[in-house]
């Protein structure tokens, strides 16, 4: 049984979710990712084959690359786990609102797998737990790097920091232009797409919303 197989199993014996956009890192064991690796890199050799490309100079170590790149970089929302975000008390009550932004994110259309890059920004109004700036970005790019339509990767982002710190109202916004429409298809290099989600005091104050929009136009949206 191969590795892959392996993990297909633990996940269908859980009856877990598993989609293309899913973490699947607790059911992978200690040196698995390792194991992985090389089996991708077999089919990506196949694949090279398939595509008859030669193995020369320039595409001998291309295989390995490839895994090395899905497994560890491109995908690696879905197969390493959440990383550390520790929440503190907010103990002087903090209730203004505040942006966190533009955070660089780089996800890959689940289409094409081919690369989407763009920004995100974030608009919080505390509630009783508050995180540092930069886990923000960490749980952004965490989320982001996944096979993802941006239209469910906003939503999973903004459930992210909710079931983090429980704001009163939270905005989250992304900007990205995707490869499957600037470098394949209609070819469009100004095409962008922008998706945002609005939850609490931010979807049901129309101020506080408006300022969020403001705000983040003084950060480059």
């Amino acid at each position: 049984m191969t590795i892959s197989e392996r993990i297909w199993e633990r996940i269908f014996a859980a009856d877990a979710k598993h989609a293309a956009n899913d973490n699947i890192a607790e059911f992978l064991l200690p040196g698995e990712m390792e194991a992985l690796e090389h089996e991708v890199e077999s089919v990506m050799e196949s694949l090279l084959y398939t595509l008859v490309i030669e193995y020369d100079e320039n595409t001998r170590d291309t295989a390995k690359r490839m895994a090395r790149m899905y497994l560890r970089e491109f995908f690696a929302g879905r197969y390493q786990p959440r990383p550390e975000a520790t929440d503190f008390p907010n103990t002087r009550q903090l209730d203004e609102l505040y942006t966190v932004g533009p955070i660089g994110v780089r996800s890959i259309c689940a289409h094409h797998l081919v690369p989407v890059t763009g920004e995100a920004w974030v608009g919080v109004i505390p509630g009783e737990r508050i995180i540092g700036l930069s886990k923000f970005s960490r749980i952004a790019q965490w989320v982001m790097a996944r096979p993802q339509v941006q239209e469910e990767a906003v939503i999973q982002l903004a459930d992210e920091i909710e079931r983090t710190i429980r704001p009163k109202g939270l905005a989250v916004l992304v900007r990205a232009t995707h490869a499957c429409m600037t470098a394949r298809g209609v070819r469009d290099p100004d095409a962008t797409m922008t998706t945002s989600v609005m939850r609490g005091l931010l979807a049901d104050d129309d101020a506080a919303r408006n300022e969020f929009l403001a705000l983040i136009r003084g950060q480059g949206f």
